[in-house]
């Protein structure tokens, strides 16, 4: 939805205007040559988080098949952009070489890419093309580990990633501490601070909770309402998922075989398997009373973990009598569905939007750290933009609203977060009624709703925050009338 000025128009024609102002400057030009591709191309999602978060394998979950992580010789990541293709191929970026073409075998459960040849530290950026559908609306994009802010209070991974992506999936085990630090240093530019890069925190590992009992999921849900509840850790997200990417990939891609030993567990009296599974080393090199060669163990651990063997022979044993039944039960206790939802929510739904955020914060860094003549006129473009732009007036409420500043009571933020986006930009999403609904029954509700919220953007009474807020939704009601009289659904 677009209320007023057109961002993307309006984004266009600032990217037009610095071509023309940095016209006699090579690298600036092919700079911003890049940006305005990106605006046709797919929308960028890095995931990123410290070391042994589960980058790749909740990247792997959501991807459906194995194909992370490419890791250089010495056993190092490199940003890997994963992009849609016709068939699989990988090209390999460094900083001393042309780009090259890398040898990649396809197997039954993702893909190996030959990185012989390349010495350590070579290599800055690998892009493999996979034919999936998973790929066509998104690229998806798994960074190395995010190490702890340095002295100036940054990380150089997640610099880069401020840099070629416009969204983020953040992967921590607890959401504090030092994680929180690092997001809190994103909002420096002036882009920064009024439209923040959209993050989605992501309670990785969340089968680890609470020492791995067979309740740890629901555990880690939890939790994740506590932190979001939190103002520090709600301030610089839009959602927190608990996901076991573990899970979530095992639920995408269990075989038969792998099906059959675990129907084979189960049948197993539940105290007597039990003792079998109070370590890794004791199901895969004990005495099992069923007939399962060390391989198979080996790889039921390698696809489940310890807990997912757990919970996945306890489901066999109560219900999930196949492998696309355990599949789906899987999927759904892992958080993985949730997960995709709020990248679908948060981040797809607004790609437009995010799109046209990252050019701005590409066009104020370089004007910042280039000046020239005109650049101040531009700058002042890019804050009219911000400012004028009901898309960044929407994520800014939606911010607000989020830390509880603005004042609204929680029935009123709640519609207020629904109605400019915070649960989908569709129009029944918006207003909060069925799908299928009547145009004539979502005229009739928009236009109570943008009654309701004039009345207190109008209201003396109340604070001049919670007018403004409700001046933001007032609009988005005005957008959802205008596309439902040019005939939107």
């Amino acid at each position: 939805m677009t209320v007023g000025l057109r961002l993307d128009e309006a984004v266009w024609g600032l990217l037009h205007r610095a071509l023309e102002c940095y016209r006699d400057d090579a690298r600036a030009t092919a700079h911003l040559r890049r940006q305005l591709a990106r605006l046709e191309q797919p929308l960028r999602i890095a995931i990123a988080g410290p070391w042994r978060s589960g980058r790749s394998t909740v990247l792997n979950a959501l991807m459906g098949e194995e194909v992370a992580p490419v890791e250089g010789t010495d056993g190092s990541g490199v940003f890997t952009w994963y992009e849609d293709g016709a068939q699989p191929a990988a090209t390999a970026y460094s900083t001393s070489h042309p780009p090259q073409q890398l040898a990649v075998a396809k197997s039954a459960t993702g893909m190996r890419v030959d990185l012989v040849g390349w010495r350590a530290g070579e290599l800055r950026d690998i892009v493999v093309r996979w034919p999936t559908r998973a790929l066509r609306q998104i690229t998806l994009i798994d960074t190395p580990p995010v190490g702890g802010p340095d002295e100036h209070g940054r990380s150089p991974v997640l610099d880069r990633v401020l840099r070629d992506a416009d969204a983020l999936l953040y992967l921590t085990r607890d959401g504090r501490g030092s994680d929180l630090r690092v997001l809190e240093s994103v909002r420096e530019s002036a882009v920064g601070q009024a439209a923040p890069v959209p993050v989605v925190l992501v309670l990785s590992r969340s089968d680890e909770v609470g020492g791995g009992r067979i309740d740890a999921l629901l555990t880690a849900r939890q939790v994740a309402r506590r932190q979001h509840r939190d103002p520090r850790v709600d301030a610089v997200c839009l959602n927190v998922v608990p996901c076991s990417g573990l899970l979530g990939l095992a639920g995408r891609v269990l075989s038969e075989s792998e099906y059959a030993a675990l129907a084979q567990l189960a049948r197993v009296p539940r105290p007597e398997l039990e003792a079998h599974l109070l370590s890794a080393d004791r199901f895969r090199l004990g005495e099992l009373p069923v007939a399962l060669d060390a391989e198979v163990r080996a790889t039921l651990l390698e696809r489940l973990g310890l807990f997912g063997v757990r919970l996945a022979t306890t489901l066999v044993r109560t219900g999930c009598d196949s492998r696309v039944a355990l599949c789906a039960e899987l999927i759904r206790r892992s958080g993985l569905t949730e997960l995709r939802e709020s990248v679908h929510r948060f981040f797809v739904d607004r790609r437009d939007t995010l799109k046209a955020r990252s050019a701005l914060a590409a066009v104020e860094v370089l004007l910042r750290a280039e000046p020239g003549p005109g650049s101040a006129e531009l700058l002042g473009t890019v804050e009219q933009i911000l400012a004028g732009a009901h898309e960044f007036q929407e994520l800014r409420l939606l911010a607000a609203l989020r830390d509880t500043r603005i004042g609204f009571d929680a029935e009123l933020a709640e519609e207020a977060r629904r109605l400019v986006g915070g649960d989908g930009v569709g129009l029944a999403a918006r207003l909060g009624v069925e799908h299928d609904a009547t145009v004539q029954r979502l005229w009739e509700v928009a236009a109570d709703a943008q009654a309701r919220w004039r009345e207190r953007a109008e209201d003396p009474v109340l604070r001049l925050a919670q007018r403004r807020g409700a001046e933001v939704v007032v609009r988005s009601c005005e957008g959802l009338l205008a596309e439902l009289a040019e005939g939107g659904r």
